[in-house]
């Protein structure tokens, strides 16, 4: 992803014309895409890797860095979003304390050197957007072992400097060598580290596996492969085997060390064309991620070693080369949803790339495209935009659409499908809070309004917290219809919308009065959401009565 984006669009793909029925699915979407499924992920990558997002540059005091964190969560919140993909590992180095690996030069300037004061950039921002009910995904890239060729600025603890029989040098980089044993065994070393000690959501990579390949250049692994071929007479069918041994690894690492933390994969949009593959997509001539990157998503996928995949689909529709109305279907019929999440990658950044298109030039592409994912249903099951800094600019006024329309409502995050599906997601659900309770302070507001707080007893199961604590609570307000005879029966919950949270909060206790203002009959009910994403069933709830004035 992050800084070499606009080099993957030099490719040719047969142009598939929908016609009617591309135009007649995006006439319906234009209703569909008012309501959301009560389960989506509304996601943001921020790029640490060259200061692309945060810190906004090198060496800033930490109260500076700290600020902008909380900017960022800030807007996020604002506009829906409730997951941020934080870059911890740009290039085996590290954006929170490390056992294993030096700080990253992206934040203080210097390889090795931690802030002073002293703060953890993941703890902080773990601890400020679990406080805004929003996740943390870590994003780890797995190969890339520097930006450049020189090695003067490594810190002596640096991988490569420790162990340089690992790399291979390519495109004036250093890559962890992925045919060694000692490469997925560190990774998985690294990703068990993160794991365990921090509060995480979620780990996932990008689409850098084997680096993009780059003309007259050969990737330096061909004396591994002889060494340990592992029965491979083909170094690409072995080249493959080595990504997959990685993410199998890495998944089981994962679920050993905690096992509602998900693994995700955000991949280059092409798995493979239809010329090379029946399974393939109509594009041709191009990247893919198969034959070039040697990630076989669909296997991962069909395994289930990944609970969501992200590709990134950073085209618009229409687009000659690679239509988004086209890979976008593609996708879908390619994701066993019984075993992962599909998301889409959407690209915020278009602007830095200049893009030219017409449809980049008119607003907005973006909102076009959300509301083509959502013409088919839940089958997508949400967005990750790259990346922060443009995100968050309301560029042709996406925010605008966000905040109104898109994503207007409260969502939970999507568990993954290992937890929620079969007999045992039973198992995973924590118990609806306790004690649900509505106090009345006669006339405190300005207006001469009564105060309504509304209080529960925390839900705590374990103190070594197994995943079934909660991440935070979910709190439903419905007003009660009355029918003609003058009896009040609960809302019928006829909108998709009716059914989402109507806030959500880390807290036990919240101000329900913005909510009860009106004259009528209540139906209040809080749920607890735990690490698993899991919600309590709303067994019970609480009446309240707003008189009339």
């Amino acid at each position: 992803m992050d800084e070499s984006v606009n080099r993957r669009d030099g490719w040719v793909t047969k142009r598939i014309r929908w016609g009617a029925l591309l135009w007649t699915i995006l006439f319906l979407s234009l209703f569909s895409s008012l309501f959301a499924a009560k389960r989506e992920m509304r996601a943001v990558w921020m790029a640490t890797v060259a200061n692309i997002d945060w810190p906004s540059e090198k060496g800033l005091p930490v109260e500076t860095q700290q600020r902008e964190l909380r900017r960022y969560l800030d807007s996020f919140s604002q506009n829906g979003i409730n997951t941020v993909i934080f870059q911890i590992r740009p290039s085996a180095d590290a954006l929170y304390d490390s056992q294993i690996e030096p700080w990253s030069l992206y934040l203080n300037g210097r390889q090795g050197l931690e802030s002073n004061p002293y703060y953890d950039p993941l703890s902080f921002l773990i601890a400020e957007a679990h406080s805004r009910c929003m996740e943390v995904h870590v994003w780890i890239n797995p190969y890339r072992a520097t930006m450049f060729s020189n090695t003067s600025s490594l810190d002596a603890s640096h991988a490569l400097l420790r162990h340089p029989e690992w790399f291979v040098k390519y495109n004036g980089r250093f890559y962890f060598n992925p045919g060694m044993d000692e490469t997925h065994e560190y990774l998985c070393h690294i990703v068990e580290d993160v794991v365990r000690r921090y509060d995480v959501d979620a780990v996932v990579f990008d689409d850098y596996f084997y680096p993009y390949p780059v003309p007259g250049e050969t990737f330096q692994d061909l004396q591994t492969f002889r060494e340990n071929p592992r029965g491979f007479s083909s170094i690409d069918d072995w080249r493959r085997d080595n990504v997959d041994r990685t993410i199998q690894a890495v998944s089981e690492t994962i679920r050993h060390a905690k096992p509602w933390v998900q693994f995700g994969i955000s991949p280059f949009g092409v798995w493979r064309h239809r010329t090379n593959d029946v399974r393939g997509s109509e594009t041709m001539r191009g990247l893919q991620n198969y034959d070039d990157l040697y990630a076989d998503v669909l296997k991962w996928m069909e395994k289930g070693w990944i609970d969501y995949v992200a590709p990134q689909l950073y085209w618009e529709i229409g687009k000659r080369n690679a239509d988004y109305g086209v890979l976008l279907p593609w996708w879908i019929a390619n994701t066993p949803d019984d075993r992962t999440n599909l998301y889409i990658s959407l690209y915020a950044s278009f602007p830095a790339q200049k893009m030219t298109a017409p449809a980049w030039q008119r607003p907005n592409e973006l909102v076009r495209q959300m509301r083509l994912n959502r013409s088919f249903g839940e089958q997508v099951k949400g967005e990750m935009f790259y990346s922060a800094k443009y995100f968050v600019r309301n560029i042709q006024g996406l925010n605008d659409s966000l905040q109104q329309f898109l994503y207007s409502d409260n969502v939970l995050t999507p568990p993954a499908p290992r937890i929620a599906s079969g007999d045992s997601a039973f198992f995973y659900v924590s118990p609806q809070p306790r004690n649900v309770r509505l106090e009345r302070s006669m006339g405190t507001q300005d207006d001469g309004n009564d105060e309504v707080m509304l209080t529960w007893d925390a839900v705590c199961l374990d103190s070594l917290d197994h995943g079934l604590n909660p991440l935070f609570y979910a709190v439903y307000v419905t007003k009660r219809e009355h029918l003609p005879d003058g009896t009040a029966t609960a809302a019928t919950m006829t909108m998709p919308s009716m059914t989402h949270p109507t806030f959500l909060t880390h807290n036990t206790a919240a101000d329900l009065t913005p909510y009860v203002s009106e004259e009528g009959e209540y139906d209040v009910c809080v749920t607890t959401f735990n690490r698993y994403r899991m919600e309590s069933e709303q067994m019970q709830s609480v009446r309240f009565v707003q008189p009339h004035r």
